[in-house]
């Protein structure tokens, strides 16, 4: 009949397309969820980092840009000197500012408590005038020998006055704005004079810095700036490239880099120098922390997680 055809017409048009939007089913699937949570904000969100968001080994930490003039600190952390010189003067500059307020906070407190103490003297003072005033002397037997009339109920004891942790201490009316506790100002506290990493946060100073050298690729392209290639440095010794998937490690004497293969197998068999031919300690090998290659072997953490607001239900 032509009106059960028209509401056949009317079931196909309200049906949702079948697939990852279907919405006609009765379980709320995994895709929906996802969606959903991308959608409103709230939960935890977890995304693959590739190779394009992991910084190059040879790339400073503040800049993100490959270093004019690298310089290392004693944990591994490579960055542009005039980057890190200016990230250290800019503590400093914020240190000595947060030590006049310190300063000025002591001295006010000082100057609180000073007033303080005038006060509670000058008040102990008319306390002691005002009693010493106010006290009769009890009779003696030889007045009351003599027959004197002395009103006792007139006579003031010391200990009968008021104290001064009455009812006048206490508020009259916390309603009216004149007589409400005032709040206390943040508390600032003694600033740390030390400058510290801005990537491991240990205490760092200008002279723990120490210069590095690369050793640029011998390719024989010279028309390619340095910037541009993709395998700018090698090993200052075995002549291997450099790059995220390879550990290396900075001789602190010289500045040269050098792969941590080379260390192992050429430098700590006698620990000398191969460049400068000096005797090297366990401290003068210092490995430089790297990106990665992005594989999930490399050993690093690809994966970034941002937390949101969650809905307890």
């Amino acid at each position: 009949p032509p009106h059960e055809f028209i509401l056949y017409i009317a079931c196909l048009k309200t049906m949702t397309r079948h697939g990852k939007n279907a919405t006609a089913g009765s379980v709320y699937t995994y895709y929906e969820k996802k969606k959903d949570t991308a959608k409103s904000g709230y939960g935890t969100k977890h995304a693959r980092l590739s190779k394009d968001s992991v910084k190059e080994f040879d790339c400073c930490g503040l800049t993100l840009q490959p270093c004019k003039d690298p310089i290392i600190t004693p944990q591994g952390y490579l960055y542009d000197k005039e980057a890190i010189l200016e990230c250290l003067l800019h503590q400093k500059r914020e240190n000595a500012r947060k030590l006049k307020e310190y300063e000025k906070q002591k001295k006010k407190h000082e100057a609180e408590k000073e007033e303080l103490s005038k006060a509670e003297a000058r008040s102990k003072m008319e306390k002691f005038l005002s009693n010493e005033g106010s006290v009769i002397s009890k009779p003696t037997m030889s007045d009351k020998g003599k027959g004197a009339k002395v009103d006792l109920a007139s006579v003031v004891q010391y200990e009968d006055l008021p104290s001064s942790s009455g009812s006048k201490n206490k508020l009259p009316s916390f309603w009216v704005p004149a007589l409400t506790p005032d709040a206390k100002p943040t508390e600032i506290k003694k600033p740390d004079s030390k400058t510290y990493c801005p990537t491991s946060g240990a205490p760092l100073r200008v002279k723990d810095l120490i210069t590095v050298k690369f050793t640029p690729i011998a390719d024989g392209d010279r028309k390619t700036s340095l910037l541009a290639k993709g395998v700018r440095y090698m090993c200052a010794i075995t002549h291997d490239a450099l790059g995220n998937s390879i550990p290396c490690a900075v001789l602190k004497p010289s500045g040269d880099v050098v792969t941590l293969e080379c260390v192992e197998k050429v430098i700590k068999k006698d620990m000398i120098c191969p460049i400068t031919s000096q005797k090297l300690k366990d401290s003068d090998i210092i490995v430089m922390e790297r990106g990665c290659s992005g594989f999930a072997g490399s050993g690093i953490t690809l994966e970034a997680s941002k937390k949101g607001a969650v809905m307890m239900v």
